[in-house]
């Protein structure tokens, strides 16, 4: 939703488009501070808000120090089962993924607010981080036998080529479905807000009858907005259950 900007009711796209709010270029590269920008720094803010609040030396802990503990073992028991304890050198990588997409997903819902996950850019950048290190790792660790994921033992031998390509395919289309997957659900979601809170307001405003029927899209509005919290812890965690999955990989790539 945007950030400080009116929500132009006829246009439910209004809401992911970007605003530069300042303007700076060097060259062909267009580095200006746009509203995606600011929603960054105010999710990255909240977040150290979170943790300055949770840190403080207090014999009974918190309510926020609880939560933050809480979240902490969930992502680590995450990644632990598909990783192994071996995994856990990977934690703050993957917790940072998942903090960062639960905040931003969940700033997104809040009124006039710009949702940076909605932006297949920012989802795919999170996504080439994560292959990066699962092929800068699995290569610095296993040398050439990082390759062995790609030809999986057990497979009888007439059909293992086969199964190879399938692997490659599957391997170079994990960034894209990583990405696609966090973003796609983002989108669609805040487009069904958007039609339905739209069809209530112009229902109501046009009177009579139709203005009655109102009730039906309304409903359907209320309805929608805790899904969609839902679904936003949904995509932060299955964006690091996917992350730890391919991180296994890159730690035991004979073993898939």
């Amino acid at each position: 939703m945007n950030f400080g900007l009116p929500i132009v009711a006829k246009d439910p796209t209004a809401q992911f488009q970007l605003h530069k709010l300042a303007e700076l270029k060097i060259g062909n590269f267009d580095l200006s501070f746009t509203n995606s920008s600011l929603m960054m720094l105010v999710t990255l803010g909240c977040v150290a808000l979170w943790f300055l609040l949770s840190s403080k030396k207090q014999l009974i802990p918190g309510r926020a120090q609880s939560i933050l503990e809480v979240t902490y073992e969930f992502v680590a028991d995450t990644l632990k089962a598909s990783t192994g304890k071996e995994g856990m050198r990977f934690f703050p990588l993957v917790f940072t993924i998942f903090i960062f997409v639960l905040f931003a997903n969940m700033l997104g819902m809040i009124p006039y607010f710009f949702t940076t996950t909605s932006h297949i850019i920012v989802t795919f950048a999170l996504a080439m981080i994560v292959m990066c290190v699962v092929v800068g790792f699995g290569v610095w660790k296993n040398g050439f036998g990082f390759l062995k994921i790609f030809w999986p033992a057990g497979i009888p031998m007439a059909i293992k080529p086969f199964v190879s390509l399938l692997e490659i395919i599957s391997f170079l289309s994990r960034p894209i479905s990583l990405s696609v997957r966090l973003w796609a659900n983002m989108f669609a979601g805040h487009i069904l807000l958007k039609l339905f809170a739209g069809f209530a307001i112009s229902m109501f405003a046009a009177g009579g009858l139709t203005a009655v029927g109102s009730v039906v899209p309304f409903t359907l509005t209320v309805a929608l907005i805790p899904l969609e919290f839902l679904v936003a812890f949904v995509q932060a965690y299955v964006f690091a259950l996917l992350t730890s999955v391919y991180l296994s990989d890159a730690l035991h790539p004979g073993h898939h």
